[in-house]
């Protein structure tokens, strides 16, 4: 009779804990909807229990055949002894099953795991975790795993993108300063006539000019790219501050014979002026290099559904898709004819700005038929 209350009382805890497990996923699946099983899934804990039940059916019987043999009455210290000793065998099996349970489903993947942080304390970026499980389904620890894969991802990025930034401002610095060395040597000779020494001077300006961009525009776009916090709004006219950009580029324009056309929508924002400043320069800066003489540059400002919609268009060289795929990228220059115009910087520097003040910059082209580069703000 007793042990029919013990194995009621397990089947039902089995129950409870069973429903117990499943709720519980339940619940971590809401909070992370990767999460579709648990360390110690109902199958884990139904097979511990099975085992158990088993070597407790073996008891029973045991305890059957010696009570129909009459050994209960007759060998009681024997009796003791054994029932003492099957509880230490189950003990110790149910504590070695845990232990193994302990094992594979904790240490192993903390082994694992310690071993790649290890290894990404090193510098080491390449490394990436496989899954444990064979069935598709995520525990906490899979969960994690993701988690570290996709961290390590993004570092393995982050420094691709910063040795490749080192090698490109290196690269950039070492031409202007190579032509300031050398035509400065130049204009030590004596045999140079006036308009030689004039020629050079003027090539040493134009290279310290390029030099000087491009050191303001890294020191820009460094701050902008460990920007947290973002300076005050102030209400402005929009249209009126494109129009102010653009008046500073007007000798250009016209040296060029560029018509210059502008639909300005009367709109207020609110955003740091300056920040905004760099996204127009940049915008109209490149229009203007990319378009050929006689050529047609267009504004527009438009409110569109809250948002304030600044296109920028021209009638330059256009660029093919791989091209739009890269161009926000730093010191990229798809069309090296005009390399020595800029620093593959601007655009760069345009997007920043305008993801940090929580808008949209696009661009839409087609080889020589020019490029529209279109911004979105929230009003």
């Amino acid at each position: 009779m007793i042990h029919i209350v013990i194995m009621a009382a397990i089947i039902l805890g089995t129950i409870a804990i069973s429903l117990y497990l499943a709720k519980t996923r339940k619940a971590e699946m809401k909070k992370d909807p990767r999460i579709n099983t648990h360390y110690m899934s109902i199958r884990d804990f139904l097979l511990i229990f099975v085992m158990v039940a088993a070597f407790n059916g073996f008891h029973m019987w045991l305890y059957q055949v010696f009570y129909a043999r009459g050994l209960l009455d007759t060998n009681i210290r024997f009796v003791i002894n054994f029932l003492m000793t099957y509880v230490l065998i189950i003990a110790a099996f149910i504590t070695g099953l845990l232990a193994l349970f302990r094992q594979t489903s904790w240490s192993r993947p903390m082994k694992k795991i310690s071993a790649a942080v290890h290894k990404v304390a090193k510098g080491d970026f390449s490394v990436r975790i496989p899954p444990l499980r064979k069935d598709g389904k995520k525990d906490h620890v899979e969960v994690m795993f993701d988690d570290f894969n996709t961290m390590t991802q993004e570092l393995q990025n982050v420094e691709i993108l910063q040795n490749d930034f080192i090698a490109n401002v290196s690269h950039e610095i070492k031409t202007p300063l190579a032509i300031i060395q050398s035509y400065a040597a130049a204009l030590q000779s004596d045999t140079l006539s006036a308009d030689e020494r004039n020629e050079y001077s003027k090539t040493i300006v134009e290279a310290s000019q390029k030099l000087s961009l491009l050191v303001s525009n890294i020191l820009k776009l460094n701050k902008l790219e460990n920007q947290g916090i973002l300076p005050a709004a102030h209400p402005f006219d929009l249209g009126e501050q494109i129009r102010r950009c653009a008046v500073t580029f007007e000798d250009l324009w016209v040296r060029k014979n560029i018509v210059f056309e502008a639909d300005f929508d009367e709109i207020t924002v609110s955003y740091d002026e300056n920040m905004l400043e760099i996204v127009w320069n940049n915008l109209l800066s490149n229009a203007l290099k990319f378009t050929n003489p006689g050529g047609n540059i267009s504004v527009n400002l438009k409110a569109i559904n809250g948002y304030a919609q600044v296109s920028v268009s021209d009638t330059g060289c256009g660029m093919d898709e791989d091209t739009q795929k890269r161009v926000f990228d730093k010191f990229y220059q798809g069309d090296s004819s005009h390399s020595q115009e800029g620093n593959g910087l601007g655009l760069a520097l345009a997007k920043r700005t305008i993801e940090l003040l929580g808008g949209t910059i696009t661009v839409e082209s087609q080889p020589e038929q020019g490029a529209t580069f279109t911004v979105c703000l929230k009003m």
